[in-house]
Formats: C-alpha cells, structure tokens, sequence
C-alpha cells in the first residue's frame, strides 16, 4: 500500500500543509487571557444592538472572527428584547439611538432587569444625562463614536472577563 499523497498544493504526505521557503509560517495560538490552558474554550454569545446596518455589519465581522458567537442583530429595543428571550447571550453591544420610540438605554435596562443582561454601550451619545438615564442596567462600558474594531475588541474582552467573573463568584 503506497501513502496516500494530499491533493493540496504545498503538502507533506501526511496532509499536513509545509512551509513554503520564503514564506513565513503562520502559528496560531490561543490567548491565554480566557482561562487556563486546560479549560473548554466556551465562545462568548454576544447581541448587537445598532440601528445602522453597516455599522452592525463591521461589528458582527469583527466580533465574529475575533472567536465571538453572535447571536443577532437587533435595531430597536423590541427586538433587542425578543432577541435575547430566545438567545441568552451574555452580553449585548448597544447604541443609544435605535429605531423606533424606545432608545439604547431603555433596552439596556430591559435586557438587565429581565434578563440580567449586561452591555456595553458604543454610541456617540454619552452625555452626562443619558449615563444617568442608563445607570440602572448596570453597563459595563462605554466606547464612544467614532471608535476602531481594535478599540471595540478590548473592550468587549475586558467586558465578557468581568461578567465571567462575576457569575463564577
């Protein structure tokens, strides 16, 4: 029986790809920043709460292949509702100014007292006021418009290692 020989390009018998000469190697590892190295890496189930689509769209992107689970997307405090009833993430990005008559912080104090969501608020409306109107949702943070994915990542990481945290206490 002679070994079976990849059909990919660039591979050793065995399947496995070989670097190519010249050519950096890639190696992924994993962040040892979500427990120990033993531990089931469990992805974070996260909602999105942003009426402007491609807004929503760059963050789900990022989120997902920054290893995140997102669950949905949701444009107005109803369906952020809804959403996490039939999803339970763990926690919810939201923008203060959705569609229709409710905004980011009534949603944000919803998916917190019926659901003990938590979220981070990323909005360009921060103002001294509307942190007041949303401190009883108990936000974990606030990232202000205009901001990097970069800036969106750390702060989701620092977020969800809080809110783990927390339920493990």
């Amino acid at each position: 029986m002679r070994p079976h020989k990849s059909s990919v390009p660039g591979s050793a018998p065995d399947g496995h790809l070989a670097p190519r000469p010249g050519r950096p190697r890639i190696v992924y590892s994993r962040d040892g920043t979500t427990g120990p190295a033993n531990a089931q890496f469990e992805p974070a189930r996260l909602m999105i709460v942003e009426d402007d689509y491609l807004i929503a769209s760059e963050m789900e992107g990022a989120l997902r292949d920054a290893g995140f689970e997102v669950v949905g997307i949701a444009e107005s405090a109803e369906q952020a509702v809804e959403l996490a009833s039939a999803h339970g993430p763990l926690l919810a990005i939201m923008d203060i100014r959705l569609s229709g008559g409710r905004d980011g912080a009534d949603a944000a104090i919803d998916l917190f007292s019926l659901h003990g969501i938590r979220c981070v608020f990323a909005t360009a409306h921060h103002t001294a006021e509307t942190r007041k109107r949303a401190k009883p949702a108990n936000p974990l943070a606030w990232l202000a418009k205009p901001y990097t994915m970069q800036a969106l990542l750390v702060v989701v990481r620092n977020a969800v290692q809080d809110v783990r945290a927390s339920n493990e206490t």
